[in-house]
């Protein structure tokens, strides 16, 4: 089945061939990894220009690779953080704009829709892993999809919850 955008839905890996100066070819598996609300709004958010730059290089990124998934609810989440209005600077995108580009992600993305399955896992991630409600929904997208990857600083990072592991693309070196 195909998911609405009409694109096909890959969600373990994706093979990338590259054929080296030598003549040589290298094969690879890009992990597919599912994308959290806040790399969505750091996209617009230029109160942190580190973190805008690092949001747009790892969507496009993503888009090109065909590596990067994002859960309707992140989806619904970026709308409403987008749209709300900020302390002395107003909303980050005016409801039309917040509107389009909401429409273009569901075009640009492969969006994963919750299921009866998503909603049971995340029930018993809040229990298992003391997850809040909707860092359960993200953590059961991912895990029952197959991706062994979520892009956000909301976890801890480095963290494995079952299959899925946390990598934070904000967080600085130490």
């Amino acid at each position: 089945m195909r998911p609405p955008n009409g694109r096909p839905r890959e969600t373990k890996g994706v093979a990338c061939r590259a054929v080296r100066e030598d003549g040589n070819a290298r094969i690879s598996t890009i992990v597919v990894a599912l994308v959290d609300t806040n790399v969505l709004v750091y996209r617009y958010d230029s109160r942190d220009a580190r973190k805008q730059r690092i949001a747009i290089n790892l969507l496009r990124r993503g888009l090109a690779e065909q590596s990067i998934r994002v859960a309707y609810q992140a989806i619904v989440e970026f709308y409403a953080a987008v749209t709300r209005p900020l302390r002395g600077i107003g909303p980050l995108l005016e409801t039309s704009h917040a509107t389009r580009e909401t429409e273009e992600m569901l075009v640009q993305f492969d969006v994963l829709y919750p299921t009866e399955e998503i909603i049971r896992s995340a029930l018993r991630a809040t229990a298992a892993y003391q997850l809040s409600w909707f860092d359960a929904q993200m953590w059961a997208c991912a895990e029952t999809n197959g991706l062994t990857e979520i892009i956000s600083e909301d976890f801890q990072h480095g963290r494995l919850y079952g299959r899925v592991r946390i990598v934070d693309p904000f967080r600085l070196e130490e």
